[in-house]
């Protein structure tokens, strides 16, 4: 491996992904493998989670799956608890869990929605990157990367909550960049534009049509595959990205 492969390599290192179960966090998940990391593959679903954990075995690497509700503070601790007592650090976080609303006009929003849609977009995100940067500080520093949205850049109407609290999230990426910069920590976003996931499945299902119109805002017209996140993950993991911090990469084919 030449120079220059070596600082997009993690051999060696520890990654933890969120909502790794499938679409784009099981894509990154793999991604991290196959550049030499043992990878945390955490979702609500142990059983979808063990899945993945077994592919990546299959490739040479160790995996843990975890069960974890990213919207409850208990559950993050004990996530973070057990990674621990396992790998004894981690080096990388991919915050990608999320979940997007029903498309709903902001006259309409519920409390109950609007409490679910932040726990889970920017509270629980938030509290998991801060309980892994005191262990990252332990061990010289780490890299965190949050996956918002192209929306959270652009906002639309009908998904206001997603859109806003993804939008917070990249405010939080500045934030916790420059309070952790000290402590070797770097921290970034990416936005994704239209990836062809089961997300996206679920707004077309929803709204008929919603497919070509996100493909049509794009440049290069079409819809990502779910691999297509995997370099630009890679590069805000690894050493590539060494100055790199406080940043959010689009990932949208040329939508913003």
């Amino acid at each position: 491996m030449n120079a220059v492969m070596k600082r997009f390599a993690l051999t060696g290192k520890v990654a933890m992904v969120t909502g790794a179960s499938r679409g784009l966090g099981k894509a990154i998940a793999i991604g991290l493998a196959d550049a030499g990391a043992d990878v945390v593959v955490t979702s609500r679903s142990l059983e979808a989670c063990q899945e993945v954990a077994r592919e990546i075995d299959a490739r040479g690497r160790r995996a843990l799956a975890v069960a974890c509700d990213i919207g409850r503070w208990a559950d993050v601790d004990r996530l973070v608890a057990r990674v621990q007592e396992h790998f004894g650090r981690c080096d990388v976080l991919i915050n990608n869990a999320g979940v997007v609303q029903k498309m709903t006009p902001l006259t309409q929003t519920s409390e109950e929605m609007f409490d679910r849609i932040y726990g889970i977009n920017t509270k629980g995100p938030m509290h998991l990157a801060a309980r892994v940067a005191d262990q990252m500080a332990q061990h010289g520093g780490g890299a965190i990367v949050n996956i918002v949205t192209m929306g959270a850049l652009r906002p639309a109407g009908h998904l206001g909550l997603y859109c806003s609290s993804k939008a917070a999230t990249v405010a939080l990426t500045r934030s916790m960049a420059d309070e952790w910069a000290p402590l070797g920590i770097r921290v970034n976003a990416i936005a994704p534009g239209p990836f062809l996931t089961e997300m996206l499945d679920e707004l077309e299902a929803e709204t008929p049509g919603f497919i070509k119109y996100s493909e049509a805002v794009t440049m290069l017209k079409r819809a990502a595959r779910p691999d297509e996140i995997v370099g630009p993950v890679l590069f805000l993991a690894g050493e590539a990205s060494s100055y790199v911090t406080g940043q959010t990469l689009s990932v949208c084919g040329g939508a913003l």
